[in-house]
Formats: structure tokens, C-alpha cells, sequence
């Protein structure tokens, strides 16, 4: 057994034999059926679905590596880009180079499709897709597993509770992200904080930069990291299609001081951040991290300089923060009409205020927040303030 087996992504000598148990798989195959035939699927799922594994045993047979699976399903993933958005736009993606490789660092809002987005702009700039960090938390049911490892994923154990099994799990987490970069030349996507920033507030976990290092104390933290091509991407969507949702899960929060979620939570977050619309989105890139910093306290700091600049503001932005209780007056920040285009905007205030009106009075406040948040940070930075 290889040293990363337990958490790396499938191998091309796996594929076909992954290929094989998903197609068999009777919750894979019901999600399928219900996302391609949402009207018949209940009361027909018996006959479309053996037809659905049909097709696709047919289409993917032959398919023998991961690269090869990738090229195969880059239709289906265009498509689905296609019909819920409005667009999706890249900055900084003609500066990578083939045969580097390079730690992707990113804010998180959408649990699938944050990575999907890189991958896009990375697969269609020509050079290979990268790893993919995910949490086991979103890999309670095997199909699900499968196909994340099928799709260069690689698992982040976060479930775990004991602090030396913790330890440990990080540690084993932060050589497979040096030797992927280092040995395999094989880049590397993780999101910038565990969890989604429901709030719209995109800050980088000092911890997640100190892991980078766990593997290899014995040299600088500086110079590891600058052997890592640490790279800041910002991914930012016009609309959120969980924003309702993650206004929902806010509210309970603060006025509850928890939340739990319920079975099935997460899937239903996934399956409404891959179809829901998106509007416009736009990714950013940023130049690899070539200073040298001490501590990751001081790389958190330019993360979230560099990602909070790179994020694209859209009109609805704007609307929110002025619509905010808690914006900052010492912030000039300009109305979204001084901005941006009449039409542009007429249609984005028709749109927020759809959203507002669909959302309870009471989760309102909490709607506004995620949308405006991102508002505030980027003009802070810009005023060289302190978040």
C-alpha cells in the first residue's frame, strides 16, 4: 500500500473498475434520472434508469484513464456552465506555464463548482487539470467518493476528532500536497478556510498555510512556500443559488448560536450549486507568491489582500452594500449607478429584488451581508486598511 493511498485520487490503472461500480450503483444512477428526467423519474425512474447506465457504459467504455474521462465529460461540464450562467470570464490563466506546477488557493463559496471553474479555465488554457482538496464530509456516500477521486480528488480528513489522529492526518495531508507539486508536477486546488464563507467574508486560515509546511519543518516556512507556487484565486459569482439557504443557515445561528445540518444538507447544496444560476462569474488569478514571509500570519494577510483585489464586484454587490445596516462610513464607496451601465443595472435590481422578496424578513439582513460583504473588504484593502 502506497503512502498516500488513503487519500489520494484514483489512479488511470483504477479507472475502469471505478467506471464499472458507479455505473452499478443504484443511488448514482436515481440522481442521474432525476436531474435528466425530473418530471418522469419517480413515477418511470425503473425503466430510464437501466437505460441511463446503458448509454453510459457505452459512451465511457474504453476509457481507461483519468485524463481520457476528463476529455469525455468536458461536454457534459461546458453544458451545465452554459446553462446556468450568464457567462464565466478569467484573468491571469495565460501565466501558467506547462510542465510547472502550482498550489491553487481560493476563496470557497460552492462546494463543486469552485473547483469545476478552475478546471475549466485551466483545461481549456491547455495545460492538466489540477488536484482537488475535499473534505470526507462531503463523502458520506460511496458513489459520491468515487466520483470525486475519479475527477482528481484527493480527501482532507476533517471528521476526525482526536488531536494526534488530527496531527497526523494533516501531516500526511501536507506531504501529498509537496510531493504532488514537487515530485508529480501535478497542481494543486484547496480553498482558503474549511468551510464555505456563507457570509461572503473571504479570509485565509492561518492553519491551512501551516499544514503546507507540517511535512517539512526542517526547512524555512519562507522558502517552503515559495517552492510551492502558492497562487491566490479569486472566484466570484454574480448570484449565489444558495444564497437563501446560507441566509437561512446565518439566521439560525445568530439567533440560536448553532446550526446542524440535516441529512442530506450537503447533497442538496451541490446539486443547487452545479444547475442553479450563477449569472456572471468570473475567476482570477494572481501571480504566484514569490516573497519570502516569515510566519503564515503575515501570508494569510497578502492572501486575502491579493484575493479579496482579484474579486469581481457586480452591480448586485453594490445594491446590497447600500442597502447595508453595517456599512462602513469611512469607505468611499461608490454608488453601483456611477458604475455601471442603465440597462446593466436595471436588471440586476429586478433580479435582487427577486431574491430579496423570495427570502424570509427575518433572514433578510443576512441575505444583504453575503452579497455586501465582499464590498466592504475589497474597498478596505484598497484604502489600505485592516480588514
Amino acid at each position: 500500500m502506497g503512502e498516500f493511498d488513503a487519500i489520494r485520487p484514483y489512479d488511470d490503472s483504477e479507472v475502469p473498475a471505478v467506471l464499472a461500480r458507479l455505473l452499478g450503483d443504484k443511488a448514482f444512477l436515481d440522481i442521474l434520472t432525476h436531474f435528466r428526467f425530473p418530471r418522469f423519474a419517480g413515477a418511470l425512474g425503473w425503466a430510464l434508469k437501466p437505460l441511463i447506465a446503458h448509454r453510459l457504459r457505452r459512451e465511457f467504455a474504453g476509457v481507461t484513464s483519468v485524463a481520457t474521462l476528463q476529455d469525455k465529460v468536458e461536454h457534459y461540464v461546458d453544458h451545465t456552465i452554459e446553462r446556468a450562467t450568464d457567462g464565466v470570464t478569467y484573468t491571469g490563466v495565460e501565466q501558467f506555464k506547462s510542465g510547472s506546477a502550482y498550489l491553487f488557493i481560493a476563496n470557497h463559496r460552492d462546494i463543486v463548482m469552485d473547483p469545476a471553474f478552475v478546471n475549466y479555465a485551466v483545461y481549456h488554457a491547455g495545460l492538466p487539470t489540477p488536484r482537488i482538496a475535499i473534505g470526507d464530509n462531503l463523502l458520506q456516500k460511496p458513489f459520491v467518493s468515487d466520483l470525486m477521486r475519479l475527477n482528481k480528488s484527493f480527501i482532507v480528513h476533517r471528521s476526525i476528532s482526536g488531536r494526534r489522529e488530527k496531527m497526523a492526518a494533516y501531516q500526511l495531508l501536507s506531504a501529498y500536497i509537496n510531493h504532488s507539486i514537487r515530485n508529480d508536477c501535478a497542481s494543486i486546488w484547496i480553498a482558503q478556510a474549511e468551510g464555505r464563507a456563507k457570509d461572503g467574508d473571504d479570509r485565509t486560515e492561518s492553519a491551512i498555510l501551516k499544514m503546507f509546511h507540517m511535512s517539512r519543518k526542517d526547512e524555512p516556512f519562507g522558502e517552503v512556500i515559495q517552492s510551492l507556487n502558492l497562487t491566490p484565486v479569486s472566484i466570484s459569482y454574480e448570484y449565489d443559488p444558495c444564497d437563501q439557504a446560507k441566509a437561512r443557515e446565518l439566521y439560525i445561528r445568530a439567533t440560536t448560536g448553532s446550526y446542524t445540518k440535516v441529512p442530506g444538507e450537503d447533497d442538496v447544496s451541490i446539486a443547487k450549486g452545479i444547475t442553479g444560476y450563477k449569472g456572471r462569474v468570473h475567476v482570477n488569478f494572481a501571480a504566484p507568491i514569490t516573497d519570502l514571509f516569515e510566519d503564515t500570519k503575515q501570508l494569510a494577510v497578502e492572501m486575502d489582500r491579493q484575493i479579496l483585489s482579484g474579486y469581481r464586484l457586480f452591480p448586485v454587490h453594490y445594491l446590497a452594500y447600500a442597502q447595508w445596516k453595517d456599512a462602513d462610513p469611512q469607505l468611499q464607496v461608490p454608488k453601483a449607478a456611477q458604475l455601471f451601465p442603465a440597462e446593466e443595472l436595471a436588471k440586476a435590481q429586478e433580479e435582487w429584488q427577486r431574491r430579496l422578496d423570495a427570502c424570509p424578513e427575518e433572514h433578510r439582513p443576512f441575505l444583504v451581508l453575503q452579497y455586501a460583504t465582499p464590498v466592504r473588504n475589497q474597498y478596505r484593502v484598497k484604502a489600505g486598511l485592516p480588514l
